[in-house]
């Protein structure tokens, strides 16, 4: 009979088998049972508390179970303690090799003192010696770090500003405080021999800063136009981790701040903003606010970040999780390898070569705002009631010109152009056409003065 609980075949052991050479003794293993539960109740009749039953077992039969072993749920719960340690290590790094040479160096520094304090003192004097524990000890944090990173960028900035004027343009700059207590840096350029008939407030793309429009806003001035630019928080010569963007939201904040400050300085003129790439993204959620959208006379905007696509779609699902665990954390996989944004090399040198620049690869926090705040403008493209005009190059692979074309499109506003250029890319006041970009922006804000 066959066993329900091991699927044997059981047999007595005072069987007699009719033909015993027939079984060959390599072709059945032989197990001891003890009380094995079987399907038949003739069986249960011929097993007894004292007696054992041997089981005839056929060699193949116990893979399945080791196979189900390997699947089981002590297992699968061992697995998964496994992967949580190795989460754990890589989110807390070892510290016990910086405190073990911090003590050592504190007890070195520590009988220096001592010996140099006796030497001073001489030997007869009982002065005693305090020692303060390391962990007491100041530390150089990495909040310290970031605010001289920044300071050195912003000296920079300053020295630029104060090297930018000539004999048409006069060169500012000044620094101008957040809601949240951020020291942001700002520059104008004011026309010297020419009225003034509006106001330009500039917002820079990602990683880059105010500085590198100098030129586009010493055109704006010759034809009457003063120019403001502000570098947003992470970039240029304000305040923060160079191209870390906690939040963009904090940048459309801050720029309907430094708007109502440049509507102050400048009582009646007419108020346009501009933005590039991330920086056209940021002028546009900050106008969609009404009481912002009554401050503006109309909005200009070069490679909008209105659509943006990661190389890769991973991305997408794991930037709300990775940015929240590791936001300062550079991966290479949301940057397309080598992307070029201008089709004039002299232009690449430049910028790529200036230390304002950020050229590391992009800290995922930053990405995952800059997704979120496509994804918000996709949804409320309709709500855009403020004269308005895109530039967009249709050969740019680091915003979709087509998410441009779908701006305009849905835009609710009366007064809105678009101008796509074939075969330019995603800088445009950088490319070869710069000066014919310049002029049709010109040409527009001319128009609405």
């Amino acid at each position: 009979m066959i066993c329900s609980a091991t699927r044997a075949i059981v047999v007595p052991r005072e069987t007699e088998f009719q033909n015993p050479k027939s079984f060959k003794p390599f072709h059945f293993h032989v197990k001891t049972y003890w009380k094995p539960k079987c399907s038949s109740k003739d069986f249960n009749r011929l097993i007894s508390s004292s007696s054992k039953t041997m089981a005839v077992e056929p060699l193949t039969s116990g893979a399945s179970g080791r196979i189900n072993a390997l699947f089981s749920l002590r297992v699968l719960r061992s697995l998964l303690l496994l992967l949580n340690a190795v989460v754990l290590l890589l989110l807390f790094p070892f510290r016990g090799t910086r405190r073990a040479s911090a003590i050592s160096s504190g007890e070195k520094v520590g009988k220096e003192e001592k010996q140099e304090s006796r030497r001073k003192l001489g030997p007869s004097s009982s002065a005693a010696v305090v020692r303060v524990p390391v962990a007491m000890l100041p530390r150089k944090s990495a909040t310290v770090v970031v605010d001289q990173e920044a300071a050195a960028r912003r000296s920079l900035a300053i020295q630029r500003v104060s090297q930018d004027g000539d004999d048409e343009t006069s060169s500012e700059f000044s620094l101008f405080t957040s809601a949240r207590g951020d020291t942001l840096f700002t520059q104008s350029w004011t026309p010297v021999s020419v009225i003034v008939r509006g106001v330009v407030v500039l917002l820079h793309g990602l990683n880059e800063h105010s500085g590198r429009y100098s030129d586009f806003a010493k055109h704006l001035n010759a034809n009457g136009f003063k120019v403001y630019g502000v570098d947003w928080i992470g970039h240029g010569g304000s305040d923060g981790l160079h191209a870390y963007v906690h939040s963009l939201d904090y940048a459309v904040t801050d720029t309907k701040m430094f708007l109502e400050k440049v509507l102050a300085d400048n009582p009646g003129l007419p108020c346009f903003c501009f933005g590039h790439s991330t920086g056209g993204a940021i002028v546009l959620k900050a106008v969609l606010d009404p009481k912002v959208k009554d401050m503006v006379s109309g909005i200009i905007l070069t490679s909008p970040a209105v659509g943006v696509q990661p190389s890769h779609p991973i991305f997408v699902v794991l930037a709300p999780v990775v940015s929240f665990l590791l936001p300062r954390y550079q991966v290479s996989v949301t940057n397309k390898k080598a992307l070029p944004v201008s089709r004039d090399p002299e232009a690449l040198v430049a910028k790529y070569s200036d230390p304002l620049v950020y050229t590391g690869a992009l800290r995922v926090r930053t990405g995952h705002e800059i997704l979120r705040i496509t994804s918000y403008l996709q949804r409320n493209m309709n709500r855009l009631r403020v004269p308005l005009f895109v530039l967009h190059g249709m050969d740019d692979t680091v915003t979709d010109p087509r998410a441009s074309q779908k701006l305009y499109e849905e835009a609710a506003s009366t007064d809105k152009s678009i101008k796509l250029f074939e075969g330019l890319l995603h800088d445009l006041l950088f490319e070869p056409e710069r000066e014919a970009i310049m002029g049709d922006i010109i040409q527009w804000l001319n128009c609405r003065v």
